[in-house]
């Protein structure tokens, strides 16, 4: 059996989840509101102050499905109560992160600033850093995978590069450095 599948999900207080006809299982906090459409073949039982995620065999899609949404519902749960957030620094000389209305302004080394509009369900802030400090950019919201994604495009606008390392990264992220050209003698 599946090690994550058969692990039970605790509801913590605050939390309401609910299962529709349709497998769609619903899950509501103090954060937000989340829903995700289980498999037909998966069970999903509500129980006293906590959800099981069951298979009907060991067939292989069945036991890939199994930890995946007990993944999933578990993810929702952490995410209408603590949220999830992920913070990306600006690395090289001359480059500024700002938040106008909503939209993320980024100047990185163009010859332009680039700007991005988050979707409506995360929300992005930005810290323009200090003397000595890089900026940073916070990304915040209760769909993980949402949170992953839009911090993944903000990191596409400029991946970090392997001789410097300028660019955007994850905080905490290293970067292989590459040695440059050496000197012909």
């Amino acid at each position: 059996m599946s090690r994550i599948g058969r692990l039970p999900i605790a509801i913590r207080e605050g939390v309401q989840i609910a299962l529709s006809p349709g497998n769609e299982v619903h899950v509501r906090g103090p954060r937000g509101a989340l829903s995700v459409r289980v498999d037909p073949d998966i069970t999903v039982r509500i129980g006293s102050g906590q959800v099981a995620v069951t298979r009907p065999s060991d067939q292989k899609r069945h036991r890939a499905r199994h930890g995946l949404y007990r993944a999933l519902i578990q993810n929702m749960v952490t995410g209408v109560t603590e949220g999830y957030k992920k913070e990306l620094e600006i690395i090289g000389v001359g480059t500024r992160a700002e938040v106008k209305r909503g939209v993320l302004e980024v100047a990185v080394g163009f010859s332009h600033p680039v700007f991005f509009v988050a979707p409506p369900e995360v929300t992005v802030t930005a810290d323009p850093g200090r003397r000595g400090q890089a900026p940073r950019i916070t990304v915040e919201g209760v769909d993980k995978q949402l949170v992953g994604q839009v911090a993944a495009k903000i990191r596409s606008i400029r991946p970090p590069e392997p001789y410097k390392g300028k660019g955007i990264r994850y905080v905490g992220e290293e970067v292989r450095r590459k040695a440059g050209k050496t000197a012909a003698k």
